[in-house]
């Protein structure tokens, strides 16, 4: 299994003025170059009216790229990257679209105002950690559902799936460090007539840090 790393723990933007520069930012957590790339396409397409879309990514494949989008070298794409590594979020790609005011800002003032963006909007999405978790499946009586469904969210698990027959079949995703005890308190909660059968296991990014 993989180790875990940190991720956005969701797709967010932030905005504020500079200088009556306005700074529009965008973050996305992305698992491939092609997502990444589709996503800058995406706001630079968006923002085509825009004096500059910068942006960065940082992959956990190892794969890290920046671009300034004609800001003087160094004061957009590698502000913002710096944010991302000195968190050590990967996964994540991020833009900034800038609507240029008529004041100039300096490459000092460039370099902050294009971090800020990114840590603006780092801030708004959060950080999750990845980490291992197993898939369960279960069968129960209809009378041991709700409780089910405590043990469940005890041990920070979800139900993901309910399928309603002559009993109700559960699938559902635990922490993988969590499924021995949920194991056990089932065992005790049924007297030893249920027992959850592990399907696979998924890396996924866990409750926001």
């Amino acid at each position: 299994m993989e180790q875990s790393f940190l991720v956005p723990f969701e797709n967010a933007g932030s905005e504020f003025e500079e200088k009556r520069s306005r700074f529009i930012s965008h973050l996305y957590r992305v698992t491939t170059e092609e997502e990444a790339r589709a996503r800058i396409d995406e706001i630079k397409k968006k923002y085509h009216d825009a004096r500059h879309n910068c942006w960065c990514y940082v992959l956990h494949d190892g794969a890290v790229r920046y671009g300034d989008d004609g800001e003087p070298q160094g004061t957009a794409g590698q502000p913002m990257l710096s944010v991302f590594q000195r968190e050590g979020v990967e996964n994540v790609v991020c833009i900034v679209t800038r609507y240029f005011g008529g004041v100039l800002l300096g490459a000092p003032g460039l370099t902050r105002a294009y971090a800020r963006a990114a840590k603006d909007a780092l801030d708004a999405a959060g950080k999750a950690r990845m980490r291992p978790f197993t898939v369960l499946r279960l069968t129960c009586p209809y009378p041991m559902l709700e409780r089910i469904r405590l043990l469940v969210s005890a041990q920070s698990g979800s139900i993901e799936r309910t399928d309603f027959a002559a009993a109700v079949t559960l699938e559902l995703l635990l922490p993988k460090e969590h499924v021995s005890v949920f194991s056990k308190n089932l065992t005790e909660l049924s007297g030893g007539s249920m027992t959850a059968e592990a399907a696979e296991d998924r890396f996924l990014p866990g409750p926001r840090e």
